[in-house]
């Protein structure tokens, strides 16, 4: 596992764990962020990134990103 700020850019991943607080959860939950779904770096900016996720982009910063392992 590693957190998907470390995951290559246009390669598929699979959600393995979200950690953090459980506010921080359940936000990236309400965003599609669960285990077990697919998730692809679209680009990476100054840390931050935007991700295809659900069939929709969604831009997260570097501290969120780094509570999601992939």
């Amino acid at each position: 596992m590693m957190p998907l700020t470390m995951a290559k850019m246009g390669e598929a991943n699979s959600i393995k764990r979200i950690g953090g607080q459980p506010q921080t959860r359940q936000f990236l939950e309400n965003l599609g962020f669960v285990p077990g779904s697919p998730v692809t770096i679209v680009t990476k900016n100054g840390g931050n990134v935007i991700v295809n996720i659900k069939e929709s982009r969604v831009a997260i910063s570097r501290e969120m990103a780094d509570k999601i392992m992939v």
